[in-house]
């Protein structure tokens, strides 16, 4: 008796969707190693792993080059990545899990730092240049396409006598911390959004 109790309870906690194949790849951009785990390049990384807490998707598989997990995100199944080829290679992991899953362009989101945003600004687009930020760069040459939609977290520039490095590379500061996590926050509502077709929806709610 105690296993036909078992199997229901196999059948009942069964992940919904999980036979559907993955039509959606959240990719947040960010440097391996618990050293960098706070900092602001980060900023992609830490919304994969909020994303992924409030998604209950676990990110603790290592495939394409990246730490990954999948799970249903907006009804659809998602493949939720975080490179640990470090930030300059991050579009050789990408690139990977695109060509395994057949993942379209259009369904494609990259999130990531951006130092021309102040700390608690979000800034949602459909495509653009790199500007200047390695990991897209490297992104955009291995896609070949500048046409991938994208949350920026904005960082804030470097104050007078910081090099950029030494910047992206520090800790989020204590004065910035509620903004910056504000935004943190909101890339689950707004990655629904995208994932759904609403990214017009998107930009005009949190740009």
């Amino acid at each position: 008796m105690s296993n036909i109790f078992d199997l229901f309870d196999k059948i009942r906690n069964k992940p919904p969707e999980a036979g559907k194949p993955i039509g959606f790849i959240i990719c947040g951009l960010g440097n391996p190693g618990n050293s960098y785990s706070q900092n602001r390049h980060n900023a992609g990384f830490m919304c994969i792993d909020y994303i992924s807490q409030k998604a209950n998707i676990k990110t603790n598989r290592l495939k394409f080059k990246a730490l990954c997990g999948e799970g249903t995100i907006a009804d659809t199944r998602v493949l939720l990545l975080k490179p640990q080829t470090y930030m300059n290679k991050s579009g050789e992991s990408l690139r990977e899990a695109v060509d395994f899953y057949k993942i379209p362009k259009e369904n494609i989101l990259i999130i990531f730092d951006d130092i021309n945003l102040a700390p608690g600004v979000m800034r949602v687009k459909r495509k653009g240049s790199d500007g200047g930020h390695k990991g897209v760069e490297s992104i955009i040459k291995h896609l070949g396409t500048d046409e991938i939609k994208r949350i920026k977290i904005g960082v804030g520039m470097p104050p007078p006598g910081w090099e950029l490095m030494d910047w992206v590379l520090s800790n989020v500061s204590d004065e910035s911390r509620e903004s910056f996590y504000k935004c943190i926050k909101a890339s689950l509502p707004c990655a629904e959004l995208i994932i759904k077709g609403n990214t017009d929806i998107a930009m005009n709610t949190y740009n």
